[in-house]
């Protein structure tokens, strides 16, 4: 089965595409401390109808200005903001997010979405985040997200495993999860990513065959 001949997300979902989105912060306020990091994964269907997660768009991002960073924060999730590696690749905010969303809107398109939905674990902090990024940055008509529907994988780990930490969830899901490259946000997406589509699998086996009979 060809890319082109994939079934498409576009059946699911009220026509959303699931992307799962993980940011990496300075500190707890989405106004006043600086986005460090940013991830995103959409979801997707392989050829066998399963939930699968599809490419990742990754970008570190250097704090906008005046920007607070909190040192426990910066402590916690281990990241210096003033690392010459890390700055040589970092990109201003709306460098970023023009990027990352073109890319999402070309998956969006492609799988006959009308709006991107966030999936996150704690997902209303990752869009807080997100939405305080896009205001300061202007970039709200390249913004694919649903500007308050979210997908949370808390949620819907209480609900399969009695869990709501993501590496316990992992865990009982069977998913390998390292806890010393945790709060980076490509490997955080990732593994809610992965989380998530267990969960949609485990739930929804028969789901395509469904969407099929109904057209």
């Amino acid at each position: 089965m060809t890319d082109e001949t994939l079934p498409l997300i576009g059946q699911r979902f009220r026509g959303f595409l699931p992307v799962v989105v993980d940011v990496e912060t300075a500190g707890f306020n989405s106004q006043t401390d600086a986005l460090l990091e940013i991830a995103a994964i959409p979801i997707v269907f392989n050829a066998e109808g399963h939930f699968v997660p599809g490419q990742a768009y990754h970008a570190h991002i250097n704090p906008f200005e005046g920007a607070n960073l909190d040192r426990r924060s910066l402590d916690f999730i281990g990241i210096d903001p003033f690392n010459p590696m890390r700055m040589a690749m970092a990109e201003d905010e709306k460098t970023a997010l023009k990027r990352i969303f073109k890319s999402v809107n070309e998956v969006r398109r492609q799988q006959n979405c009308t709006h991107a939905v966030l999936v996150g674990h704690n997902a209303h902090f990752d869009l807080g985040f997100l939405q305080a990024a896009i205001a300061r940055t202007s970039t709200k008509n390249q913004n694919p997200f649903h500007s308050f529907s979210v997908l949370d994988t808390v949620t819907l780990s209480a609900v399969m495993f009695g869990q709501t930490v993501l590496a316990k969830s992992c865990i009982q899901a069977g998913i390998e999860f390292d806890g010393k490259e945790a709060h980076s946000a490509l490997y955080d997406t990732q593994k809610t990513a992965e989380l998530f589509c267990y969960i949609l699998n485990k739930l929804t086996p028969h789901l395509l065959d469904t969407l099929v009979a109904d057209q």
